[in-house]
């Protein structure tokens, strides 16, 4: 058995549970808490300002919806805080609050009694930023490829220098795709572990879908995930005019209205906010074609899309970008050239339907959660 630290990218385990635990280091990190290949594990929230978390947890406690820590003598929570808000974004800073956070990471373990833990970082600064001269292995998930997305963009430069960092002191790398680990290049062991699924949320009779589905034209077109500029408007509104008799239906946070202003003038096009996991299983099995209508960019490229996985879990047949993360993931994905017709990758997924028990069964065991936490404790404690 082994202690283990692991800490969060940039959420928190009550933001984990707020999210209803689907994205991987939230699987991750809950799964962490009953291994039985882990006798002592530090979970560590982001290290947040002190008035951000105050008000978080007034809001949390308001609302009545706190996640609680399966806290014991062998588990333990940290949550720790700073007065600054965000990282900083030069190089200095960032080394000093990095600095920081594993100090409070090392007292912490102390505390707990481990003496040379492995530590499993979500966080792309931490990996090549935090000294770790206390542990006796470092692992990188990188289960995003983050010099991909626009939002960080002031981080990218310090990101570049923290993955140089994890080239030249050989640390272990966790990837969810090739493109985000050849983003990151590693020196050190590395395997690329995709994403997966909870079999508890397939396997036996689905649960009920909104009430609203009920009243959606057939055959529906599912898409679920985040409604932002990774989605082939142009294609969608082709699709939707191409195939007036079926629902498009787009289920997921809203990030990018003006994105999706198009669709909305469509009749046979609904965008709906996002549901709880039950709701999203139960869709996905009443629904006739998974969408996967992405264009093709750094981001699309080096994901592990979800949701291909949730939809072949529940059995519904695919039409999705012809990108890397898709390939070989599994029968009934039909694939399509970004912007390209959609139609006729659609309309030959009706025509395959949807799969056996036996196969969709044989993809859930396959492609189980507990299978990827196998395979990431492998590098992590070897």
């Amino acid at each position: 058995m082994s202690d283990l630290v692991f800490t969060f990218s940039y959420v928190s385990w009550q933001a984990a549970s707020d999210r209803g635990w689907f994205m991987p280091e939230d699987r991750l990190a809950r799964a962490l808490v009953s291994e039985a290949r882990i006798e002592r594990l530090l979970v560590s929230d982001l290290m947040r300002s002190l008035p951000a978390k105050l008000a978080r947890d007034l809001s949390t406690r308001a609302r009545g919806e706190r996640a609680a820590f399966p806290s014991s003598p062998a588990r333990r929570l940290l949550q720790p805080v700073r007065l600054r808000r965000d990282y900083p974004t030069s190089v200095a800073g960032v080394e000093s609050a990095c600095a920081s956070y594993d100090r409070r990471l090392e007292r912490a373990a102390r505390e707990m009694g481990m003496t040379e833990p492995a530590v499993i970082t979500g966080n792309p600064l931490m990996a090549g930023f935090a000294p770790f001269e206390w542990a006796r292995s470092v692992t990188f998930y990188a289960h995003d490829d983050w010099l991909a997305y626009p939002l960080h963009r002031r981080w990218w430069p310090v990101y570049e220098e923290s993955f140089a960092r994890v080239r030249a002191a050989e640390r272990r790398v966790c990837a969810v795709s090739s493109a985000a680990m050849e983003r990151i290049n590693p020196a050190g062991p590395a395997v690329v572990i995709p994403n997966g699924i909870d079999p508890v949320e397939w396997v036996g009779p689905p649960g009920a879908a909104p009430s609203w589905a009920a009243d959606l034209t057939k055959p529906v077109l599912l898409y679920v995930g985040s409604l932002d500029e990774r989605i082939d408007v142009p294609a969608l509104v082709s699709l939707a005019r191409e195939m007036p008799q079926a629902t498009l239906l787009l289920v997921g946070p809203l990030l990018d209205g003006e994105h999706l202003q198009p669709l909305r003038a469509l009749e046979n096009v609904e965008i709906r906010e996002p549901i709880g996991r039950d709701s999203v299983a139960a869709l996905i099995r009443s629904a006739d074609v998974g969408l996967i209508p992405h264009v093709s960019s750094p981001l699309t490229r080096a994901m592990s899309p979800l949701k291909l996985y949730e939809y072949l879990a529940g059995g519904l047949p695919v039409a999705a970008a012809d990108l890397p993360p898709v390939h070989g993931v599994g029968a009934g994905v039909q694939l399509v050239e970004p912007g390209g017709d959609y139609a006729p990758a659609v309309r030959e997924a009706l025509r395959s339907g949807r799969a056996s028990e036996e196969q969709r069964e044989a993809f859930i065991t396959s492609n189980s959660w507990s299978r990827r936490i196998e395979q990431i404790l492998d590098l992590a404690l070897a």
